[in-house]
């Protein structure tokens, strides 16, 4: 029966969002429908975690070793719990702010097929059903981008379709280089290479694997699709820098590190070196955009593009401890900035402002929104008693006597973390503290949103601090599945 559940989480979102315009619901009926949909899905999906199936479902063989299949592992458990744990979240947040953009049927149309074809890769058995689904990922999300239709949004989905249809490419061929060595490419903890020694071939094999599903992670100099991106309805850039796309992209890293090549193989070789040296360059880059950002959006995307390559860097220390901070940062990210795109596009909604220097004085007006703001903006700085700093105390503790490149991945996290707290508490500074002359009557019409944008982000605000003070459980769990264990 648990086995069953795993396609049934996969398919009824996408049957639901794809058949939503054939229900012509009027709006409220439309919201309670889908908000129902995520929420049971959800349920369904914490259910079968909860009772792990150990069988694969297989759908389709082309022959021996080549199939599309479903299995749930420990690294399924963390991916499928984070988008899972958060998607009814963004959902209720989508049903006001999309009134403001227009376009609802549309847009929760393939809002919500997302949400299953994200737990297809979750829960893929193996290389060829996590690419078929990584490629499909592209083709639901690809009018999200697009929504508004205008100019900007379709370069920026001109833009994010060949970047990934590029990155996937090259990731395919990592996966043939890589089936034609091993004979297999089912996910199995330590990889598939038994007994193969680590030669030119299978450098190129994991680079073009890496740097393929490395474009979605948005991998310098593979990222200025992500900022661009930052033109769609802020519920898809939430989602696109939080949860859904950019998450693919790393899992798909993780996958490919621990479950195909094998952290093992990989360790110690110019490979490691490789990826470790651009994750860091990305960690760096990514903050130093952002500084330079006024608009909040895409200041807030930059910092996605440094913090992706935070969980890149845990990855490729390619230790069980590197595995599990890279994990934890994974699960953390995603609820902080998640949290901090909401609030941007509170400000967006309420106040049609874009620019961090046109919001002086807001939080006196939108007091709850940038409470929330502040409450990410701590986290994702790395403040003690906030989410952030387990992440990062964990990376930078797995790295520490790992290699001079490890050295030089610590000083850049510092780096970075100080960069952060510049990109994010000027925007503090800016809405609690404007000028002593400020005329507060000018905004006197701006207020928080309604209770469907403000719910998700007190909800988000609130396990912000839970984490931030009892982590323990998850990051036992987490080492868990970074040893294999599950």
């Amino acid at each position: 029966m648990s086995s069953i559940l795993v396609l049934v989480t996969i398919l009824l979102p996408i049957i639901c969002g794809a058949t939503l315009k054939l229900l012509k619901l009027k709006s409220s009926a439309r919201e309670i429908y889908l908000l129902v949909v995520s929420i049971i899905n959800s349920a369904l999906v914490f259910l079968m975690l909860f009772n792990r199936p150990s069988d694969v479902v297989t759908l389709v063989s082309f022959g021996e070793n080549l199939s599309v299949g479903f299995h749930v592992d420990g690294l399924s458990m963390v991916f499928a719990g984070l988008v899972a744990g958060l998607w009814p979240l963004a959902m209720s947040y989508a049903f006001e702010y999309m009134k403001h953009e227009g376009g609802e049927e549309f847009f929760f149309t393939f809002y919500t097929m997302t949400y299953g074809v994200v737990l297809g890769i979750a829960f893929a058995a193996n290389m060829v059903t996590m690419y078929l689904l990584y490629e499909l990922l592209t083709l639901v999300t690809l009018p999200l981008v697009m929504h508004g239709m205008g100019e900007r949004a379709i370069h920026a989905g001109r833009k994010y379709l060949i970047y990934s249809i590029a990155g996937a490419s090259a990731a395919l061929m990592g996966i043939i280089m890589l089936y034609s060595a091993a004979g297999s490419i089912e996910f199995k903890y330590g990889g598939v290479l038994n007994g193969v020694g680590f030669n030119n071939y299978l450098l190129v094999a994991f680079l073009l694997s890496f740097v393929g599903f490395g474009v979605k992670a948005a991998i310098f100099p593979l990222h200025s699709w992500l900022p661009t991106a930052g033109v769609a309805p802020t519920p898809v850039t939430a989602l696109l820098h939080a949860v859904a796309v950019v998450k693919a992209g790393v899992f798909a890293i993780a996958r490919t590190v621990y479950y195909s090549f094998g952290a093992e193989l990989l360790y110690g070789t110019v490979a490691q070196d490789i990826a470790m040296l651009l994750a860091i360059i990305t960690i760096v880059f990514g903050s130093a955009m952002a500084v330079r950002e006024n608009n909040l959006k895409r200041r807030l995307a930059y910092s996605t593009v440094s913090n992706l390559s935070y969980i890149i860097f845990g990855l490729v220390l390619m230790t069980p401890t590197g595995f599990s901070a890279g994990l934890s940062h994974m699960v953390f990210h995603g609820i902080m900035k998640i949290c901090l795109f909401f609030c941007a596009g509170a400000v967006i909604c309420q106040a049609e402002k874009h620019d961090v220097s046109e919001m002086r004085g807001f939080g006196n007006r939108m007091p709850i929104t940038f409470f929330c703001f502040t409450v990410g903006s701590l986290a994702l700085t790395g403040i003690p008693m906030f989410s952030g700093f387990i992440s990062k105390w964990n990376l930078g503790a797995a790295a520490a006597g790992e290699s001079l490149l490890s050295f030089i991945g610590i000083c850049a996290l510092m780096i970075s973390t100080i960069l952060t707290a510049i990109y994010l508490f000027s925007v503090v500074v800016t809405v609690y503290f404007p000028s002593g002359d400020f005329d507060y009557g000018k905004i006197r019409d701006i207020s928080d949103p309604g209770k469907y944008m403000l719910v998700p982000m007190l909800i988000l605000c609130v396990l912000i601090l839970v984490f931030g003070v009892f982590s323990e459980p998850l990051m036992g769990f987490l080492s868990e599945v970074s040893a294999g264990n599950l």
